[in-house]
């Protein structure tokens, strides 16, 4: 890469991240070499572009309003790069995917290696986050393509992926799970985990709609810690049925009544102007 483009995708990447350390991480070079270039773009600019502390980084107004300029010029280079790439037969190449964590733990080892087997010189940056963040990564180009809960933000391409059903957890031995479905309604009789994280609420969702409220102890986002609190005898909880496989906890899951889901899809901001390692790489999700 030119060393001036350098120079901006240094100062995206820092906003990014939070921090000279991780940019300096990502992109391999040095802490200093880092600092640097981002001191050489602020003398060329005449602004200060960043502040920094030993929390990390921070935009400062003018760098506010000149990082979405510098966001298109990487992401123009990128698409020049990507185009390159398919001329000489995606011989290398860089897909960036948001992606939560049932869709990273089940469904991408299984893509990827297939794609891998096709395209083995491809690299992968895979973001971990909820709907919300995701969303925001796809709209600001920090990732090509996100997986996500559907409907998506109207703007976005969507390719729909499964309908995944949402179970009730529950302990082995508690009196529920004798049941084949269970009723919203029995879960508000016990102390509730609920895994909840950003704008997009889907298990409060679901008492909402049946005009109730669970009695909640405790809020997190991690799967696997719910599964182990609800083995443990702490409380019950809600999952999406795709995150139970091969899970080691010995915890009982049963479907609820009424049936509830949750739609999964690929969302983009275009298809035709993806690069075309990412375009390629919607035709291995069968692969799931």
């Amino acid at each position: 890469m030119d060393g001036n483009l350098l120079k901006y995708l240094v100062f995206v990447r820092a906003v990014e991240y939070g921090s000279f350390t991780r940019a300096a991480e990502l992109l391999n070079y040095s802490q200093s070499g880092i600092s640097r270039m981002i001191r050489d773009l602020e003398e060329e600019c005449h602004v200060t572009l960043l502040e920094r502390s030993r929390a990390g980084v921070r935009l400062t107004s003018a760098g506010t309003k000149l990082l979405p300029y510098a966001r298109e010029l990487c992401r123009q280079y990128e698409r020049f790069a990507a185009e390159v790439d398919e001329l000489n037969g995606l011989a290398s190449g860089l897909i960036r995917i948001g992606t939560f964590s049932s869709v990273m733990t089940h469904w991408l080892p299984k893509i990827i290696r297939e794609f891998q087997k096709d395209y083995p010189n491809i690299e992968y940056e895979l973001l971990l986050g909820d709907y919300t963040e995701i969303e925001e990564w796809i709209a600001e180009g920090r990732v090509d393509c996100g997986f996500l809960r559907l409907p998506a933000q109207r703007e976005f391409e969507t390719i729909f992926l499964e309908q995944d059903e949402l179970m009730a957890i529950l302990p082995e031995d508690h009196p529920l799970a004798a049941r084949e479905r269970v009723p919203a309604a029995a879960l508000c009789g016990e102390p509730f985990l609920l895994l909840e994280k950003g704008a997009k609420a889907e298990i409060s969702a679901i008492f909402e709609r049946c005009g109730l409220m669970p009695q909640v102890r405790f809020t997190m986002w991690d799967d696997y810690a719910v599964m182990s609190m609800v083995e443990s005898g702490l409380g019950v909880s809600i999952l999406p049925k795709l995150i139970l496989r091969r899970i080691p906890y010995c915890i009982a899951a049963r479907g609820l009544e009424p049936p509830a889901y949750r739609s999964i899809g690929l969302a983009l901001r275009d298809r035709k102007t993806a690069p075309p390692a990412v375009r390629h790489f919607l035709e291995y999700l069968r692969y799931r």
